[in-house]
């Protein structure tokens, strides 16, 4: 029998969560092929079975944690397999019979099954702990619930449909703790009502249909909310604006853009002007393209300028490096190959370290003005926003230009405010002269 651990994970990651088993009991499984999803901070991983043969047990369930070198599961011969879900069952029905709700005179006896599976008595359903807690909370009896996902196991969705489904349609009563819950809609109807009654003005009854969903934060999410929270904490963070007149790149993008598509592959999009910039700025400015240890600046000579996504699991930085090497195309090439990864899920670790400056763009969201957070352990990051048309004095005379407002957070730490001031001017001169961006950038 050959155990399933959780692999190294890379600089800094010592634990995870469990996502989705790839395999279930008894599923054949090949050497080297995937049998179950690990989510970390940064990216997602794939755990593969170094044996072939057959899954015999599942140890961790979809949502707990692990760390690293912890047995997920063990992989052996068919017949192995098979004797253990009769160990399994042999000692996991009594106690399942035990838990069991008994909704009759006698409880049926429990349905045999692997060991490491979790079992809905009603109705021989698999539904994972996390699940089984869903159901608690929203006062849902498993046994009452189609399962939708892989053999028929309950999914969190499941639960959720079944809460909000009307009150006549559940096919068992539900628990105690929803009894609770809805008396609470009653009770307020019903003062509602004598409020009323009595000629002082109420408000009107609450909805009865109303449903709460717990759901527990992804271990990305959880990451970026501890080092944002972190990086206030820890930081002398403060935030300098200005603006800059896009008419020029606006311009150049227009002449060039379907001759650079054709060229390159890739369109010519604007992060590859404010990446420019932004190097042109730090060569200018060094101690923005720094970090602080101890009581040491460390200064770095080269500009791994991390990028900002958006993806449904959650926000990811990317980084291009040595981008003050590479040219538009590059740096478009780049930043398009590094999003399509990271909203696949396929980015690796190394992608995500080193950064040395990080852009952000919240204007493709139509954010007009915001205030970036630091992305520690670095010292600067640079937000871009929406594209507004708006009257400017321009020598003298009131025109309409495209107009966008940009932000620099830094670490007062080590970075003055005058320097951060001429850092963010630095920026936007050359994004108004988009062909000094070829000498500085």
């Amino acid at each position: 029998m050959g155990d399933i651990r959780v692999p190294e994970l890379g600089e800094s990651i010592v634990e995870a969560t469990v996502g989705n088993w790839l395999k279930n009991i008894g599923d054949p499984v090949e050497a080297g092929e995937a049998v179950v999803e690990l989510e970390t901070d940064k990216v997602n991983v794939e755990v593969i079975s170094e044996e072939g043969g057959t899954l015999q047990t599942i140890l961790k369930q979809s949502g707990e944690t692990v760390a690293v070198g912890e047995v997920l599961g063990s992989v052996g011969a068919a017949g192995a397999a098979a004797s253990a879900g009769a160990a399994g069952a042999g000692t996991g029905s009594s106690t399942a019979a035990a838990s069991a709700p008994v909704s009759g005179a006698t409880a049926a006896p429990a349905a045999q099954t692997p060991a490491g599976s979790e079992v809905n008595q009603a109705g021989g359903l698999r539904a994972a702990p996390a699940v089984r807690r869903a159901a608690m909370e929203h006062g849902v009896d498993l046994g009452a619930v189609q399962g939708s996902g892989e053999n028929g196991r309950i999914l969190r969705e499941d639960v959720v449909r079944a809460a909000a489904a009307p009150a006549g349609q559940p096919a068992a009563a539900a628990p105690a703790m929803a009894s609770k819950r809805a008396a609470a809609p009653a009770a307020a109807s019903t003062a509602t009502a004598s409020t009323a009654a009595a000629g002082i003005p109420g408000l009107a009854p609450a909805s009865t249909n109303r449903v709460d969903e717990r759901v527990r934060m992804s271990r990305r999410r959880i990451t970026i909310a501890r080092r944002l929270v972190e990086a206030q904490h820890t930081a002398a963070m403060l935030t300098t604006f200005n603006e800059v007149d896009m008419t020029a790149i606006l311009d150049v993008r227009k002449r060039r853009k379907e001759n650079f598509k054709e060229r390159h592959g890739v369109g010519l999009g604007f992060m590859s002007f404010f990446t420019k910039a932004v190097v042109g700025a730090l060569k200018s400015f060094p101690r923005l393209n720094a970090e602080i240890q101890g009581d040491d600046m460390i200064l770095k000579h080269y500009y791994d300028i991390g990028v900002a996504v958006s993806t449904d699991a959650g926000l990811v930085v990317p980084v291009v490096r040595d981008a003050d090497r590479l040219s538009f195309a590059e740096i478009e090439q780049q930043i398009a190959s590094l999003a399509k990864r990271a909203r696949d899920n396929k980015l690796e670790l190394s992608e995500l370290s080193g950064g040395t400056f990080t852009i952000t763009n919240g204007g493709v969201f139509g954010s007009l003005l915001s205030t970036p957070i630091l992305n520690a352990p670095q010292v600067g990051i640079l937000g871009m926003h929406k594209i507004d048309e708006r009257p400017v004095a321009v020598n003298g005379q009131v025109e309409i230009r495209p107009m966008m407002y940009l932000a620099l957070s830094y670490d007062h730490r080590i970075v003055d405010g005058s320097e951060a001031v001429r850092f963010l001017v630095k920026v936007k001169e050359l994004l108004e002269d988009p062909e000094s961006l070829l000498l500085e950038g």
